[in-house]
């Protein structure tokens, strides 16, 4: 049977994470460990961001219901990770309801109202992480893993232990977090499968 799995990285073109998540997707595909990922990317580039007013506070509410679905959240954490702040310039936290935000894809119309009206309700204890907030993208879905309480594997995307990488909402996770990559009998660099199939229950 096939597990799902969130996977939590940052896309950046440049300088973000893709070579791990590429790595993940292509061993998920193989005939043994069958993984079912769904990651930040293909939510951001789904049916939820195709409306044009699409706003981060949509977007984290596909999270939640991504994560939700899943069995565990992998979370890669690059060398930029924790200076990354996409996501988390919403007002409605501290700004009456007429407040502006730009949509997700900063369309030409440029800023728009705050689609969330009333009076904002503190989520409950055993409610999702609200959507209205001012955490990034990455740090809005680790929280999220961490309330609905999935199994949570941090790997940094690198050969070996890179424990100020982690950003401060991912304190106490120095111990647990792994390098994802290794070397094998040859020196090639390839992805550290043997971590990840025993953090998946696989062994």
């Amino acid at each position: 049977m096939s597990k799902r799995v969130y996977i939590s990285a940052d896309y950046a073109l440049n300088d973000g994470d893709r070579s791990v998540v590429d790595e993940l997707h292509k061993w998920g595909n193989d005939n043994l460990h069958k993984v079912d990922y769904c990651d930040t990317a293909l939510v951001s580039s789904g049916s939820v961001s195709k409306n044009s007013d699409c706003r981060p506070c949509d977007l984290k509410l596909e999270f939640n219901r991504q994560i939700n679905a899943s069995s565990a959240v992998i979370f890669i954490i690059g060398d930029k990770t924790a200076s990354r702040t996409a996501g988390s310039s919403c007002k409605r936290m501290t700004a009456p309801a007429y407040c502006s935000c730009t949509p997700y894809k900063q369309n030409a119309n440029g800023a728009s109202y705050c689609k969330v009206y009333g009076q904002l309700t503190p989520p409950g204890p055993n409610d999702d992480v609200g959507e209205i907030n001012s955490y990034s993208y990455l740090e809005h879905e680790f929280r999220q893993a961490q309330k609905k309480g999935k199994t949570i594997i941090v790997v940094y995307n690198s050969l070996y232990k890179q424990p100020s990488w982690l950003p401060s909402y991912m304190k106490g996770y120095e111990n647990d977090a792994q390098p994802f990559w290794t070397k094998n009998y040859w020196g090639d660099k390839v992805g550290n499968y043997a971590y990840i199939k025993k953090a998946l229950g696989y062994e």
